[in-house]
């Protein structure tokens, strides 16, 4: 289903060829590592919980992580001058691993509006040029982009799909050199939509686009290459499929921009802060790549070590491996959808770990309650159903949301 209420139209993909295009299917090896996590999430057996695209549920690791870091913070004392920067940098090498980078790609920000903003001071936009972004995009990027191009006197240029037609075919259809930034996601936030970043990248730089990627619905979960897609800048937020807490996200800076204009002045950023002795010897050397651009306060002692925590997890379970297992799981959840005579979005046009579900209004507005009711949780987004697993899922979980579909959508 398009926005709009367009229904898509191209064929279901097996569950086979889902998983080979978004990460290779699920081994028996694959298998010992991702089967029955649900121990390591906090959710009771009783929960059937399907909105990590909203908020992840939170790994006990995490926890276990946030509480020694509490213990830590209540202790001052025993907090030296490299405790301020040893946990960013750990922080900053993991995200960086996780989309094929260096620490010295990596700024640390609170927020992706933080991170858009960054990006929009950057690109340099001119009067005249056009900002691409989607239909019914997340707002956080759109009101940026609204700023930036009233600014400068540029202009916005909303994608829509038109019947049958993929986000990607839509995008490259209004790529053209009037094109000063093309701004758009992975996957669509409302639906689970998939957006083919490569053939999206190769267009933006045969015309000369500066490309920016709002990964927070698809870093953590699928694989994602900073040196093949070459953007100009990557935000994606810590609380939803990187697992971890609210006020800790990541911003990818490309190497041509790493000399740019931060967004706000902070001490810790400059070249030498890690003398406190001589913090008012000021400088306006930065210190080396992406750092610039890091949030003040960055170093947030109670939250930085759950957010490690987080990514450690993710790279021992392995970003390819989860796609795979996801895909596996979302297939099974549109089959039975189907069957239910419900429309989800075919399997070619999505990522791996989204799922939207088409609704007509008579169900839409009634359903999150009623699926709460059987302790089975989603939301709506747009004009669908988002269901949106991770590996706490089981087939009981399973269970309980189509139970509580039939029972919401009679035919």
């Amino acid at each position: 289903m398009t926005d709009g209420g367009v229904r898509e139209t191209s064929p279901v993909a097996s569950h086979r060829d889902a998983g080979e295009r978004l990460g290779g299917a699920v081994g028996d090896a694959d298998r010992g590592v991702l089967d029955a996590r649900r121990e390591a999430f906090a959710v009771p057996a009783e929960i059937a919980y399907f909105n990590t695209a909203s908020l992840s549920p939170q790994l006990h690791g995490v926890r276990v992580a946030g509480d020694a870091a509490l213990e830590r913070r209540a202790r001052p004392w025993s907090i030296s001058s490299g405790d301020w920067f040893a946990d960013v940098e750990r922080l900053r090498a993991l995200f960086g691993g996780l989309v094929g980078a260096d620490a010295e790609g990596v700024a640390l920000v609170p927020a992706t509006s933080y991170g858009f903003a960054v990006a929009a001071r950057n690109v340099a936009l001119r009067a005249g040029e056009r900002v691409v972004v989607l239909a019914d995009e997340y707002p956080s990027g759109i009101y940026t982009w609204r700023a930036a191009t009233r600014a400068v006197g540029a202009r916005i240029v909303t994608v829509r799909r038109e019947t049958g037609q993929t986000w990607t075919e839509a995008i490259l259809e209004v790529l053209d050199e009037r094109v000063g930034v093309v701004s758009v996601p992975n996957v669509h936030w409302t639906d689970g939509a998939l957006i083919d970043l490569t053939a999206v990248s190769a267009r933006a730089h045969e015309i000369g686009a500066r490309l920016v990627i709002d990964g927070s619905q698809s870093i953590g979960v699928m694989p994602f290459d900073v040196a093949a897609l070459r953007p100009d800048f990557v935000v994606t937020v810590g609380y939803k499929w990187l697992l971890g807490p609210f006020g800790v996200g990541y911003l990818y800076v490309g190497e041509q921009h790493r000399e740019g204009e931060p967004i706000e002045q902070n001490w810790i950023v400059r070249d030498g802060s890690q003398d406190f002795a001589r913090l008012v010897d000021y400088r306006d050397e930065y210190q080396p790549g992406a750092r610039r651009f890091d949030v003040g306060q960055r170093t947030k002692f109670e939250l930085l070590p759950m957010a490690i925590a987080a990514l450690e997890q993710l790279h021992a379970w392995q970003v390819p491996r989860i796609a795979a297992a996801l895909s596996e799981l979302t297939a099974r959840i549109a089959a039975r959808a189907g069957d239910l005579g419900l429309d989800p979005l075919p399997a070619a046009r999505r990522g791996p770990h989204m799922l939207g579900v088409w609704l007509p209004e008579s169900v839409r507005t009634g359903i999150v309650a009623a699926l709460a009711e059987a302790n089975c949780f989603a939301s709506v987004r747009g004009e669908s159903l988002r269901i949106a697993p991770h590996l706490h899922n089981t087939d009981a979980d399973v269970e309980r949301l189509v139970t509580a579909l039939a029972a919401a959508t009679p035919r």
